[in-house]
């Protein structure tokens, strides 16, 4: 046995991701520091290719440096192999650095595979990681051909391709990042294709692939009319129907609350039609879900509607996507386990399904430990920077849940403040694969001694 071999075999499954994206952001920053990365032809300082490297991989969106006008196109084809890589990373990155490194799937790996990643079944990886690559393929290359329309009368063909396929699969990957310029897409607030394709990619990113999955089967058996209507939404699984519930419950009520708090706001969108900020008001309620794409400027926002921001933005999208955040069921099972104990009933019951108490202290441990690495993250930033704390949390909430946007905090970082946002943007990129594995690895068939029950005042 060679020493590859060792470790390899030592080495848990949290420890391969973990280290998995660690390697793809250091090559990836290693590259992009070389003066061909860059369209002055100069060494970029690593620190900054580090950021690039890491917010790419992570599909974050935040950048120190101009991504349109610092990178040359080598630099940006990079940037873009890595989001994709990112985006992609739940299931297919895993696998291939467990397959790159020699090491076996297990039948431990793939029982904690299964339950981290809510797969109902030990067989078919390889089957699922193949439908994952068509599905993201296909909704790149729709999203591609709607930017088109767009791009390609702008900037001309070849060009026009180029942003499209570029700004398609940063935006279903959840990234964010754009080679538009430093305005991003504000100069498209207006346009209802740029709006709307942009909203769609940003969506079906994040509602995740078991959804989809859920979804096509239903809709299938709705055309050949095996199923009814009302059959077909009654036949979705219980996390495809909280998820789909959740996501347009955080969008609508995130839009409602950005255009009543803004709609005055002449610095945001108080000076647009009716028309352009109800469309204005959905795009950011759903960058929030994120992806840091922007239609208006965000240090312009109202410190209310930046509260209504860090809300959303810590929940972020759904399970097994290319989102961020502690993830739309997480956050339903803490409401519903709320209504459930207000209402004094001692399990969460649901569309006629009973959920697991383990999964609602799933659920909780994971908003804990996010919370607090969250304030841990705000305070070690706001105390090597300075400033506003409230545009220290946006940021330090930006990098943690994978959203992308900025008070315009990100381009005046330090030295510290961007290690900060780099150590930030990587545990909000592993941090939900790693706790629900780490937490299924915990749920060993141990005999535990029976101690006397004892209650304590809560409230």
């Amino acid at each position: 046995m060679n020493a590859l071999d060792k470790i390899n075999r030592e080495l848990s499954t949290t420890q391969v991701i973990a280290l998995g994206f660690i390697l793809a952001v250091l090559i990836g920053a290693v590259i992009l520091s070389l003066p061909v990365s860059s369209a002055n032809g100069n060494f970029t300082p690593f620190v900054d290719s580090l950021f690039t490297s890491t917010t790419s991989v992570c599909v974050t969106g935040l950048v120190v440096v101009t991504t349109a006008t610092h990178w040359s196109l080598f630099g940006k084809i990079v940037i873009l192999i890595l989001i994709q890589l990112g985006g992609l990373g739940i299931i297919s990155f895993t696998t291939g650095v467990m397959m790159i490194i020699g090491r076996r799937i297990t039948l431990r790996d793939r029982m904690l595979l299964e339950d981290a990643l809510n797969l109902d079944t030990l067989k078919g990886l390889v089957k699922f990681l193949r439908r994952v690559f068509k599905g993201t393929f296909m909704a790149e290359s729709f999203g591609a051909i709607g930017y088109s329309f767009v791009f390609i009368p702008e900037y001309g063909l070849i060009k026009g391709i180029w942003y499209s396929v570029f700004h398609s699969i940063s935006a279903f990957c959840n990234a964010g990042i754009d080679i538009l310029g430093e305005n991003s897409l504000v100069p498209y607030v207006s346009n209802p294709l740029v709006n709307i394709v942009t909203i769609s990619l940003i969506v079906a990113g994040g509602i995740g692939f078991i959804v989809w999955w859920d979804i096509t089967a239903n809709v299938k058996k709705l055309i050949s009319h095996e199923y009814t209507l009302k059959m077909a939404l009654r036949r979705l699984h219980l996390h495809s129907k909280i998820s789909i519930i959740t996501t347009l419950c955080l969008i609508f009520g995130g839009a409602i609350f950005i255009f009543l708090l803004e709609y005055d706001n002449t610095a945001t969108i108080g000076n647009m039609s009716f028309f352009d900020k109800v469309m204005a008001s959905f795009f950011q309620s759903v960058v929030l879900r994120t992806a840091g794409f922007i239609t208006f400027s965000q240090a312009e926002l109202r410190s209310t509607t930046v509260l209504v921001c860090l809300f959303l933005m810590f929940i972020g999208g759904s399970s097994i996507g290319t989102a961020g955040g502690i993830k739309t069921t997480t956050f339903a099972l803490l409401f519903l386990s709320t209504r459930a104990t207000i209402k004094g009933h001692p399990h969460i019951v649901v569309f006629n399904k009973t959920i697991h108490h383990k999964t609602v202290q799933k659920a909780i441990a994971v908003t804990f430990v996010s919370f607090l690495a969250l304030i841990l993250a705000t305070f070690a930033l706001h105390l090597v920077e300075g400033g506003s704390l409230l545009n220290a949390a946006f940021e330090t909430t930006s990098a943690i849940a994978t959203v992308g946007l900025s008070r315009d905090f990100t381009v005046s970082l330090n030295f510290a403040g961007k290690l900060i946002i780099i150590v930030c943007m990587y545990l909000g990129r592993i941090g939900p694969i790693s706790m629900a594995i780490f937490f299924s690895r915990q749920q060993s068939h141990r005999v535990y001694c029976s101690y006397p029950h004892e209650d304590i005042t809560v409230g």
